[in-house]
């Protein structure tokens, strides 16, 4: 009996040895900690010196009272083509309405006329939202990549949350969901949810987030991959170009659609670390193994210092450069739908 006591300990302490080589890699795969901080895999954000800074921010106050001319397009969402399924209509900004697999999803939703605290000030919405927000379909759920204002709105939030929509954050968001009156999961970078026909993972991005003076880099920013049996689709969120591209598409690609982010790059020296040029969002797109590319995160508010209707000419010319053609290199105007 002692005999086999000792055999059934060693069985025991081997298998658990064995769990935790195959777990150690996947404890240490979520977003990476710096103190009570979220860090980003590159490292801390270089900055540019303080005069540069005030500058820029003298140059955003200014266009936020008087816009430069310049604006997406924008054309009457067609009420039959939201319908389709697979299908996405661009919203505006980083806001998607997709429909895949079965299931109906808002991405980085913001339906508010400035992406700011407030209502007198901030940058302002240069094109109406696609789709009205009373004229929305039934939403399955929200995903949303971090907290800035021009991706986490609350105004939006809480209409959502009345509807009982599930929003899908990263973690140590879930106190701006729950403020708003709204359901929740938080999921950390590589954690995944099944809901209905579709999985969604949390992915990593290079970004930072803050709402306040206080909060800075509390809550985890993130993008995400829709997972269905046929498709997947992937939202970038807010990033600058990183390795972690590649590593989302070794594990999670090909990805049949990738939204990717092509403004709000001007100064280089401010914006680089967390937001990619035109160039490195289709180059991102490759990474992640896409076969369609479209482009968000332009036209809609007034962010930077680029020329407003510079980014998706220069995303054409990359996505020529770069292999993909028209029909697969997507630049929608607002409120435009299409299948894929």
């Amino acid at each position: 009996m002692e005999k086999a006591a000792r055999w059934q300990v060693a069985l025991c302490t081997g298998l658990g040895m064995l769990v935790l080589l195959i777990l150690a890699p996947m404890a240490r795969a979520g977003a990476p900690r710096c103190g009570d901080e979220f860090c980003n895999l590159a490292g801390p954000r270089p900055w540019p010196g303080t005069g540069e800074m005030l500058s820029f921010f003298l140059r955003k106050a200014w266009t936020s009272w008087l816009p430069r001319s310049g604006a997406a397009p924008w054309v009457p969402y067609d009420r039959q083509a939201i319908q389709h399924n697979p299908s996405i209509t661009w919203v505006g900004h980083s806001t998607f309405l997709v429909r895949m697999e079965g299931v109906t999803f808002l991405t980085d939703p913001i339906f508010s006329s400035r992406a700011s605290p407030v209502s007198f000030a901030g940058p302002r919405r240069l094109q109406p939202p696609g789709i009205p927000l009373e004229e929305l379909p039934q939403v399955d759920f929200v995903i949303v990549s971090h907290d800035h204002y021009d991706h986490a709105d609350l105004p939006t939030w809480k209409a959502l949350a009345q509807r009982g929509v599930l929003f899908l954050v990263p973690l140590n968001m879930g106190d701006l969901v729950h403020s708003v009156g709204g359901r929740f999961v938080a999921l950390d970078w590589w954690q995944s949810f099944e809901l209905g026909s579709v999985r969604i993972h949390c992915v990593p991005a290079q970004h930072f987030s803050g709402r306040g003076v206080t909060d800075h880099h509390r809550r985890l920013w993130a993008g995400w991959v829709v997972e269905g049996r046929q498709r997947k689709f992937f939202h970038a969120g807010d990033t600058g170009y990183f390795p972690g591209f590649k590593e989302i598409g070794d594990r999670l690609g090909p990805i049949e659609l990738a939204a990717v982010p092509i403004g709000a790059y001007d100064p280089p020296s401010i914006m680089r670390f967390v937001h990619m040029n035109p160039e490195e969002a289709v180059q991102a797109a490759r990474d992640v193994r896409a076969r369609r590319v479209v482009a968000m995160h332009w036209g809609t508010f007034d962010l930077t210092d680029e020329p407003i209707l510079e980014p998706p000419q220069r995303f054409r010319s990359a996505a020529q450069r770069l292999g993909y053609d028209e029909e697969d290199a997507w630049v929608l105007a607002v409120g435009e739908t299409r299948r894929w």
